[in-house]
C-alpha cells in the first residue's frame, strides 16, 4: 500500500516542509515525502524546472517555501 501518512479518512498528510532532511529550506524534501518518492528525484526536477523553465521553478520555489508551514 502507499507509503504516504494518512489523516485517517483515506487521504495523505497535510503537506508540510522537510527542513531536517532538506538542503535550503525542505521544499523539495517536503514534497517528495508527501509524493513518497525519493528527495534527489524532486530537486532533479526542480533544478531541471529552472533551467528549461527560464527560471519559473525558483519563483514556484520560493511561494512554496513561504507559503508552508
Amino acid at each position: 500500500m502507499s507509503q504516504l501518512q494518512s489523516n485517517g479518512s483515506g487521504t495523505p498528510g497535510k503537506f508540510r516542509l522537510d527542513q531536517s532532511g532538506g538542503k535550503l529550506a525542505g521544499v523539495c524534501s517536503g514534497l517528495a515525502n508527501w509524493m513518497g518518492i525519493d528527495p534527489l528525484i524532486m530537486r532533479i526536477v526542480f533544478v531541471a524546472g529552472t533551467l528549461f523553465g527560464f527560471g519559473s521553478f525558483i519563483i514556484i520555489y520560493l511561494l512554496i517555501w513561504l507559503l508552508a508551514d
